[in-house]
């Protein structure tokens, strides 16, 4: 006999019309039921929202995934160029009017020699970074501040950015220390140099850094000092700092 669909008819304790889904073993009478299994609906009509990462609302739209770890340091890529842009364009147009690095240039350095820069990400948005490449003469020059001499064993230091919400936290010395570490395991480079305002010379002279006197380099009406570290015998090579 014909049911409607939905209809049940029950023979010897089991479904055997109705939906597919209602056909299994109804309990016996008299048999105690078991305690039901608590299961997640995968069809809930009030989906969870994700929780959205605790970063600050100027890097907020990098949603956190739970592969990527908290805190990383790795060289950078040309997919990085554009966040690195991003976080140089605010620390130093606002200051100095002009960027050590503009995008292209940025991609440039991260094509040709990715290994000489280094990024802090945090949940995978980068927060602070140094990019670098390497140079082949005693001293830096004009030409220095867009080629990569690949025979060179001077590490130009071009620029080392922190982005705003993770300034005052102590970043840039870390990062730094880390970063010279990194040249320290690359046996073709001898030396850091980097130029800077007079302002910034006491803070580089902590790790290691030597003034060469004035910068052939100039950016418009700016003018700057060259310092230089050697990297054998350097201290961090002692230093147990756990940066």
């Amino acid at each position: 006999e014909k049911r409607p669909f939905g209809e049940l008819w029950i023979e010897g304790g089991d479904v055997l019309g109705g939906p597919p889904w209602l056909r299994r073993p109804l309990p016996k009478v008299g048999c105690p039921r078991e305690a039901p299994v608590a299961r997640m609906s995968t069809q809930s009509t009030h989906p969870l929202k994700p929780e959205a990462p605790r970063l600050p609302p100027a890097i907020s739209s990098c949603q956190r995934r739970h592969t990527l770890p908290a805190s990383e340091f790795r060289c950078l890529t040309p997919e990085d160029a554009v966040s690195a842009f991003e976080i140089e364009r605010e620390a130093f147009i606002s200051v100095l009017g002009v960027c050590p690095l503009y995008l292209d240039e940025i991609r440039h350095f991260l094509t040709l020699c990715p290994e000489l820069s280094l990024g802090w990400f945090e949940e995978g948005c980068l927060v602070a970074f140094i990019i670098g490449s390497l140079w082949d003469k005693d001293r830096l020059m004009q030409e220095s501040l867009t080629m990569h001499r690949p025979g060179g064993h001077i590490a130009h230091l071009h620029v080392l950015a922190v982005h705003c919400a993770f300034r005052q936290q102590g970043r840039g010395p870390i990062l730094l220390w880390r970063y010279l570490h990194h040249l320290g395991n690359q046996p073709a480079v001898h030396r850091a140099a980097l130029m800077c305002e007079d302002a910034l010379v006491p803070f580089y002279e902590r790790f290691g850094f030597h003034a060469m006197g004035p910068c052939a380099i100039t950016v418009g009406s700016l003018s700057f000092t060259e310092l230089h570290c050697s990297l054998q015998g350097h201290p961090f090579l002692r230093r147990n700092s756990g940066c």
